[in-house]
């Protein structure tokens, strides 16, 4: 079944963790420190600052109190602006799905939280595969046929990272930003973009190298999960520009957000020029299974009938997926 996209949103918190606010927590970062090796200036937080100052984020229960926004709020602010560019009501939604990497509550879903902010009352339910939740989704819904969904299908990924994060410990620190992302979908509508190739696959012996445990911090081996990341988005766009693009497309790469040095390391290993490769990480770090998807919404006017967007993601559990938005009639 072909998937149409109608619309791309977007949603980031108002509150900015910038690399001067980051050394002035003492922890042995720099704003050169930081630039050299992940090449991110910015993130945004919905925990305020002074918050993040004074307990370090030490006990991460407490955040649920500190915080400014939820998760199902960001990510109906992202779905309003997919709705606005898609010229759709709330009304028109007939399903929501809905992902996370960690989730504001065990129950109930994520789905339900963003479809109550909506004021929607239809089918819900949660496809989480942590920074690979969009992706995921994807694979799921153009696999199911047009006669099982709704006309338009509201998907919703939102992650809210820096809850979890230890800010003693700098390699996290500089990493993570919050933010969403939410795509209006169809199997029967034609929209402006389509999905291709979707493919999700995983390899759960190495599920414990990117962890989150319940109420603790953000952990991960990270020389082996770079490498690992770099490896299989490489093999990502090439299996994509080989088997699916057409010569007279305009060939784009957009790439999960982990930090912008490993983005560089594909492209150069992809032989991709600066001018097809698309990021938002330099000013918004890495915001989990909202990043790749935030990109292309960000980006959203400029993509031509010719764009062919090839959007590569890995994540915990280990999985990496991918799949081309092909824009045009």
């Amino acid at each position: 079944m072909s998937l149409y996209v109608h619309a791309l949103g977007h949603a980031h918190p108002a509150t900015e963790i910038s690399n001067g606010f980051l050394e002035s927590l003492d922890i042995g970062t720099s704003d050169d420190w930081i630039l050299e090796r992940v090449g991110i200036r910015s993130r945004r937080t919905v925990l305020p600052l002074d918050y993040i100052r004074d307990t370090r984020n030490r006990d991460t229960r407490g955040v649920h109190e500190a915080a400014l926004e939820t998760q199902a709020e960001l990510g109906a602010r992202a779905a309003e602006m997919a709705l606005a560019r898609a010229g759709l009501e709330p009304s028109d939604i007939g399903m929501v799905v809905a992902g996370t990497s960690c989730p504001d509550m065990v129950a109930p879903a994520q789905a339900a939280q963003v479809a109550r902010a909506l004021g929607l009352e239809v089918p819900v339910f949660d496809v989480a595969s942590a920074c690979t939740s969009f992706f995921a989704q994807m694979k799921l819904l153009s696999g199911m046929g047009a006669g099982a969904l709704p006309a338009f299908v509201l998907v919703v990924a939102a992650d809210t990272l820096t809850r979890t994060v230890d800010y003693d410990d700098r390699s996290a620190a500089v990493l993570w930003g919050d933010g969403a992302a939410a795509a209006i979908v169809s199997g029967s509508e034609p929209g402006h973009a389509c999905v291709l190739q979707p493919r999700l696959d995983s390899s759960p012996e190495g599920a414990m190298k990117v962890s989150v445990p319940w109420a603790l911090h953000f952990d991960q081996e990270g020389h082996a999960v770079q490498k690992f990341a770099i490896k299989k988005t490489v093999d990502g766009v090439a299996r994509l520009r080989d088997t699916v693009t057409e010569p007279e497309r305009d060939f784009h790469f957009v790439g999960h957000q982990a930090n912008l040095r490993m983005l560089e390391v594909v492209c150069r290993q992809s032989e991709l020029p600066p001018e097809r490769h698309h990021s938002n990480v330099e000013w918004y770090g890495n915001t989990g299974a909202a990043s790749a998807a935030s990109v292309v919404s960000m980006g959203w006017e400029k993509w031509t009938a010719a764009a062919d967007v090839a959007l590569v993601g890995v994540g915990a559990g280990l999985t990496w997926a991918s799949f081309l938005l092909r824009f045009g009639p």
